[in-house]
């Protein structure tokens, strides 16, 4: 279904409900999931709110040292930025160390998390930095 899974924002395909009011629960069909939620930026869909914090949220691992990672995530609008932030995981404990308020935000980064963590070979950022200075 996914034809490149890696390069979506959440590093994989994902489904889910609906949290657009009015809408609330509602299961978008496979072909919007795909074609729309899944990218942000979704303005064809009949369901996106005219009023909305952003039209997009990125993440990325800023820190891997093999036990705990830490995420940044920029909020999106109009393809600028409008919020960021932090969040860290216990991936040791798998257990979230720092939250986001929004659950909407929360569930998107718990996705994130779960799709960096499948990935093989993975780069582990602190660790490789950290055998290089120990070699210097």
């Amino acid at each position: 279904m996914w034809q490149h899974p890696a390069r979506l924002p959440l590093g994989g395909g994902w489904r889910g409900s609906c949290s657009a009011p009015g809408h609330e629960g509602a299961e978008p069909s496979d072909q919007e999931q795909q074609d729309l939620c899944n990218l942000g930026y979704a303005a064809t869909c009949s369901w996106l709110p005219v009023e909305r914090s952003c039209d997009a949220v990125r993440f990325s691992v800023t820190r891997d040292d093999g036990s705990r990672l830490q995420l940044c995530f920029v909020c999106e609008s109009a393809h600028h930025p409008v919020a960021h932030g932090t969040l860290e995981y216990d991936s040791a404990a798998s257990q979230w160390i720092s939250t986001h308020a929004d659950p909407r935000l929360q569930r998107m980064a718990e996705c994130y998390v779960e799709s960096y963590l499948s990935r093989p070979g993975r780069t582990r950022t602190d660790a490789v930095i950290q055998s290089i200075e120990r070699a210097k």
